[in-house]
């Protein structure tokens, strides 16, 4: 045996990682004897983020309620409730909720810490999306004007920023910003429902009539509106419907009049006016007809309330899209931490979404697939990272209870390469482990180059292959730690590959000492000059 092959897969996602430095760029020119690096400050860097990894690996599952939110953990749970339902997103707030209630009271949380973030992540993601669409939608309502005046100025709290915070700290701020967004909304939806009313009059004789019974009405919409609006109540399945009405067996005018007031109540706070006022003309014709044709004012109050039942769905519909738009705006603007490695933009995504907030016009089926397909590419590039950081993380944690030596780098074409050396593989034998589009392949190496072995070195390469399936579980153990699966398949080949220790790699001499710390500044590891010409592995099972 010689190589594993495993494709990571996330199962959880560690709240504590954090984004990379981006490694530097290789030089080929600039390596023509050893192949080594001499990185000075950004292997610091380097050393650090592996030692990091190293001395938190093993504990990260338990200690992650006590640690900060990690910033590329952040927008990996971000982007992944980005594409979720809104539904899915209300029940992690329930959740969220419900984990703040049993910590203030001292009880036991049966969920796990990283399950208990990504509640509490997605909480702050449909909050932030919430108030951005809550502010797109007054925008709009101010500049298109009408009765009764302006919308009331949102008193909206600022967008909740989860990295660098503790889980107990964010949930105090979704309780806080929860309960100011939900006052905010309900001061906008009494706005909207006030100014849809004004465009429902009836007649100039006995409009206050008209209007208290509209009031009562509108008065009740508002609480089932709050009502539909908390989290729970999104959460559940299916949607809540609007309250069913029947026409009364005798229809007089007043009685018209009564039910006319009571289908045009139950309007949606943010129902289109259009229409509004096609059901509004259908009660003013169920009215003017009801004394002298019963019959076809009954015909003119179902029709009303057909198209309040149109207007109330589309409401809702609007609603959603916008909250979904806000999401996916949010995402697609992130930009990394200084220093980081930036993410791929995506412009044409970021205007339509834009245009759909700040216009409130919908997305076409070739437009939200393109938004789509930008949010799956970002949301594909971190997970990519996020393994990345882990499987490093992996291997330092490796070395660091196995003893050895680990370093990590980035040859071209590679997202990773790590080459571990394990406690009493020296001098002439190491791991390595290629990170390519997603496939971790891990060999048996030896150093030197190809050629004939001679029989004492074969038999030694063989007994480094057959160490090797232990190391290989072991890394599926500490890999499952870190919230990733890897499961290797074991692939036969002729023994050990031909390589050189550190080749287009970091390699951290001494970075862990026995406690899991930092030894101490890194150090290049001498590699002996090579008579064989140069060459470097291909996914760890072939040679270039």
């Amino acid at each position: 045996m010689s190589t594993g092959f495993a494709i990571p897969s996330i199962q959880t996602v560690a709240p504590a990682v954090h984004f990379p430095p981006p490694p530097p760029p290789l030089d080929p020119q600039a390596l023509p004897h050893t192949g080594m690096l001499h990185l000075h400050d950004t292997a610091g860097q380097a050393a650090t983020h592996l030692a990091d990894a190293a001395g938190h690996a093993a504990h990260q599952a338990a200690d992650a309620a006590l640690q900060v939110l990690g910033s590329l953990s952040g927008v990996l749970l971000a982007g992944r409730a980005a594409v979720v339902g809104t539904r899915l997103l209300a029940a992690a707030a329930v959740r969220a909720a419900e984990e703040q209630r049993c910590l203030e009271r001292q009880q036991q949380l049966a969920a796990t810490a990283a399950e208990q973030w990504q509640a509490a992540a997605y909480a702050a993601v449909r909050v932030n999306a919430r108030r951005c669409a809550l502010l797109a939608r007054v925008a709009r309502a101010t500049a298109g004007g009408g009765p009764p005046g302006p919308p009331p100025r949102p008193d909206v709290p600022p967008p909740l920023t989860p990295v660098g915070e503790r889980l107990g700290e964010l949930r105090r701020q979704l309780a806080r910003a929860e309960e100011t967004l939900t006052r905010a909304e309900e001061r906008q939806a009494e706005w909207e429902q006030r100014r849809l009313t004004a465009r429902l009059r009836l007649d100039e004789d006995r409009d206050d009539d008209w209007q208290r019974a509209l009031h009562e009405s509108r008065q009740r919409a508002l609480h089932r509106f709050s009502a539909e609006r908390a989290a729970d109540a999104e959460a559940r399945q299916p949607p809540p419907k609007p309250p069913d009405w029947t026409a009364p067996g005798t229809l007089d005018p007043e009685e018209v009049r009564r039910a006319g007031a009571e289908i045009l109540g139950t309007l949606d706070p943010y129902a289109a006016a259009e229409t509004a006022d096609l059901a509004g003309q259908a009660v003013r014709h169920a009215v003017g007809r009801a004394a002298e044709d019963p019959r076809r004012a009954r015909i003119h109050l179902t029709e009303a309330r057909k198209f309040v039942r149109d207007a109330n769905r589309e409401a809702q519909e609007v609603r959603r899209a916008q909250e979904r738009a806000a999401l996916h705006y949010d995402f697609l603007v992130y930009e990394t931490p200084e220093g980081a490695e930036d993410l791929a933009p995506a412009p044409d995504a970021v205007a339509l979404l834009r245009r759909t907030l700040d216009e409130g016009v919908a997305l076409t089926p070739a437009e939200h697939e393109l938004v789509e397909r930008r949010v799956e590419e970002r949301l594909r590039d971190l997970e990519a990272r996020y393994v990345q950081q882990q499987c490093a993380g992996a291997v330092a944690e490796l070395a660091r209870k196995f003893g050895g030596r680990a370093g990590a780098g980035r040859p071209e074409g590679q997202q990773i390469r790590l080459d571990w050396t394990p406690e009493g593989w020296d001098p002439g034998h190491w791991l390595r482990a290629n990170l390519v589009d997603g496939r971790l392949r891990v060999a048996t190496m030896y150093r030197g180059g190809p050629g004939q072995r001679t029989p004492e070195q074969r038999a030694l390469d063989d007994e480094r292959c057959a160490e090797t399936r232990e190391q290989l579980g072991r890394l599926e153990e500490i890999t499952a730690a870190l919230g990733l699966d890897v499961q290797f398949t074991v692939e036969r080949t002729e023994g050990a590959l031909p390589g050189v220790l550190g080749e287009d790699a970091w390699v951290l001499d001494d970075l862990i000492d026995e406690a899991g710390s930092t030894a101490g500044p890194l150090q290049s590891q001498e590699v002996p000059p090579r008579q064989a010409p140069r060459h470097r592995t291909v996914d760890g099972d072939g040679r270039r």
